[in-house]
């Protein structure tokens, strides 16, 4: 009887498996293409398209402009580097500076390669778009790569990203780009 019931649970165990096994295969034919891949920069909405789904830092926030451009999400803490035909060539997150530009549109006006920051840490590719209250505002990432919170004391300019994303910025943000600032 031991012998029966052993071959019975095997059996059971084995039609289970076989059930669950299909269950995942049709699963798996149903879902969407894109579930379970890395979102990348050229699955980006277009520039038209308002965010429908906030989490979704490809999507370009609504009325962010039009045409080659930067774009600023102060309440997002996010940029987005917009090309020809409205395609984000890559988007990233950023740490605000304590003052930042209203929002609007602007334009790139100096860069520098290499300087010492408002707050005292050596910065790179700095792309500089504003000036507020005597304080100029651009993107800048720190030569050791720290991206902190600024001294909320202290009145500083510095959007700061990530070594990487300064020099994407660097190569995009040319005197005169078009720098849109957004809520």
């Amino acid at each position: 009887m031991a012998r029966s019931s052993s071959g019975l649970v095997a059996g059971l165990t084995a039609a289970a498996l076989a059930g669950v096994g299909f269950l995942a295969y049709q699963a798996s034919a149903s879902a969407p293409d894109q579930l379970g891949k890395p979102a990348t920069p050229s699955s980006a909405p277009s520039a038209q398209t308002p965010r429908e789904n906030a989490k979704n830092p490809l999507t370009l926030p609504a009325k962010s402009g039009v045409g080659v451009r930067v774009v600023y999400a102060l309440g997002d803490r996010r940029v987005w580097l917009v090309g020809p035909k409205a395609k984000v060539t890559r988007t990233f997150a950023v740490m605000p500076s304590t003052v930042s530009p209203p929002p609007g549109s602007y334009t790139v006006t100096s860069r520098s390669g290499k300087v010492p920051g408002s707050d005292g840490v050596s910065i790179e590719h700095v792309v500089r778009f504003a000036n507020v209250d005597d304080v100029s505002i651009g993107f800048s990432a720190a030569v050791n790569g720290s991206m902190a919170s600024p001294d909320p004391k202290r009145k500083t300019g510095g959007v700061r990203m990530a070594r990487a994303d300064g020099d994407a910025m660097w190569t995009f943000a040319t005197i005169g780009s078009k720098v849109v600032v957004v809520p």
